[in-house]
């Protein structure tokens, strides 16, 4: 009977060696120090021979079940895994030697960066600047051989003590990440973060939900002239709420993808999140919005231009400004950052740009957008597969009607005063 998760777990060994079946010749090795091996079992010369394939939970239950299967079709050939592995690893030695003679992490990260990060979106810019603020401070001069589990528990609790857990989270899987690069390689034979369950770190995931109410919406078009904000910062505020756009993509826009006559924005797939392109129908609300953002002739090139105009700006900046102008009466801002707290606070509590984006949807769909449009005006990918490849729509008619109620609602929400605005049971003008 095939082994489960569950039952590898569980498995102990008290005076003597467990051996547990998988059948087809796979066996896990549970010993009583705790330790527990994958085994393939086979015959050679009428003697049976066993070919070690890796470590519990190094080497997962369905990774072993591959081995082993890789192992059944060396037999059939005539060959034994057992000698084959020992010439493989023979032929390595030559290769892997200096990178077996005490390489550090650091060394160790430039070479994954090298090899596996420069195919990332963004290079790997984000992994370097986390991993030399958190990592490569603490274990960056240590040979990687060397490196246990309390290492990376000390790396894991020092972020969780900023009261960052979702960070947390992400180092520790960008560490097993580069880790498990090395064992590939075998600079090292055991990943040390292999034990370490992200489950388990700080408090769990929750789905955030937070979007602006209407009256939120008002109070927050009354409250951005006190917030002293660039108009290019307003402008993005505005785009993000008419559009549903993430505001990366938008720092990342240029002008030669917006084009206010035809009122249409091209968001190409190296800008977008998931890689999908998509083309964006303005409403009016929005494309005032892009008139006003070129009018101040910051580049003829970007729509959001960095200080030398050779590329664009961080894209945490929005995020900045708006955080910024959420922090309480106690809270001092940081250095070179807005003094004018509190101006951006609204009563339904703590926002972030990203929250414009499902504010976007939920006023959709209020107005009477089919959820499915308005996932599409968000160019969310498709779940379900069967629908991807054969539902080939466009749906640009629906969605240019989405974005336009979007736009004339918002209209209203910010000419008017918000007792002329009567809001109705979903929201929307009774």
């Amino acid at each position: 009977m095939a082994l489960t998760d569950r039952q590898i777990q569980n498995a102990k060994a008290v005076e003597k060696d467990l051996f547990l079946n998988d059948e087809h010749g796979l066996y896990l090795r549970a010993r009583p120090s705790g330790n527990k091996t994958w085994l393939y079992r086979y015959k050679l010369d009428n003697k049976q021979k066993w070919l070690e394939l890796g470590i519990y939970p190094s080497l997962s239950l369905s990774s072993a079940r591959l081995e082993a299967q890789k192992a059944k079709a060396q037999r059939k050939l005539g060959e034994d895994p057992a000698s084959t592995k020992k010439q493989l690893k023979i032929l390595r030695i030559t290769e892997n030697a200096r990178l077996k003679a005490r390489i550090s992490v650091a060394e160790l990260f430039e070479r994954w960066e090298k090899l596996e990060l420069c195919n990332h979106k963004n290079k790997g810019v984000e992994i370097r600047r986390m991993f030399e603020k958190d990592v490569l401070p603490r274990i960056g001069d240590i040979p990687v051989e060397d490196v246990k589990k309390a290492n990376i528990s000390k790396i894991v609790d020092a972020i969780l003590e900023r009261g960052v857990d979702r960070t947390a989270k992400m180092i520790l899987a960008l560490m097993r990440q580069m880790f498990r690069f090395a064992q590939d390689r075998d600079i090292i034979e055991v990943d040390p973060t292999a034990t370490i369950r992200k489950s388990k770190i700080g408090k769990p995931d929750m789905p955030r939900d937070r979007h602006l109410s209407e009256a939120e919406i008002q109070e927050l078009h009354q409250k951005i002239p006190a917030a002293n904000l660039n108009i290019s910062t307003k402008a993005a505020i505005y785009i993000a709420l008419s559009t549903g756009c993430r505001i990366g993509e938008l720092l990342k826009a240029q002008w030669k993808d917006v084009d206010l006559e035809s009122s249409t924005w091209q968001i190409p797939a190296e800008n977008s999140k998931n890689g999908l392109a998509m083309t964006i129908f303005l409403s009016d609300f929005a494309t005032e919005q892009f008139k006003l953002l070129q009018s101040l002739g910051q580049s003829a090139l970007w729509c959001y231009p960095n200080r030398n105009e050779d590329s664009h700006v961080c894209e945490k900046t929005i995020a900045k400004q708006v955080y910024d102008r959420q922090l309480q009466a106690d809270r001092k801002p940081m250095k070179n950052r807005s003094k004018h707290a509190k101006t951006l606070i609204l009563s339904g509590g703590k926002w972030t740009p990203h929250d414009l984006r499902r504010t976007a949807a939920t006023l959709m769909t209020a107005l009477g957008v089919l959820p499915d449009i308005a996932d599409k005006c968000l160019n969310h990918k498709d779940q379900k597969r069967m629908q991807r490849v054969y539902q080939l729509h466009n749906y640009e008619v629906e969605k240019k009607l989405a974005w336009k109620l979007l736009g004339e609602r918002l209209d209203i929400l910010t000419q008017s005063r918000l007792e002329n605005v009567v809001i109705g049971k979903f929201g929307v003008a009774a």
